[in-house]
């Protein structure tokens, strides 16, 4: 006598049987579905597809603006730098700094 806790395998496989033959079942009982939901149900997927293709080619065309203003950014002529101060100046204008500071004083 086999126990509640360690059914044998043709148990188990009984019992697998009759759980997909009770799905089945249920499966077939289901109402088919009405033309005019389906066909509501299709026209709303159209719909949905058709406006992510048109996010999708928005994106799209922002990039490539965005990828051609970056071109023209780098085509363009960088503006010229200043001209690093020299010698003189830098020393000039460290006196002026040293005078104000010894006039502060």
């Amino acid at each position: 006598m086999t126990s509640y806790r360690d059914p044998s395998f043709q148990d188990r496989a009984g019992r697998a049987a009759d759980a997909k033959r009770k799905a089945l079942d249920q499966l077939r009982a289901r109402p088919a579905v009405d033309p005019s939901v389906l066909a509501d149900r299709q026209a709303a997927q159209q719909a949905r597809q058709a406006g992510e293709a048109e996010r999708r080619s928005a994106k799209q065309a922002a990039k490539a603006q965005a990828d051609a203003e970056k071109a023209e950014r780098r085509a363009q002529p960088e503006p010229e730098a200043p001209a690093a101060p020299t010698e003189a100046e830098l020393k000039a204008k460290r006196d002026a700094r040293y005078a104000a500071r010894a006039a502060r004083r």
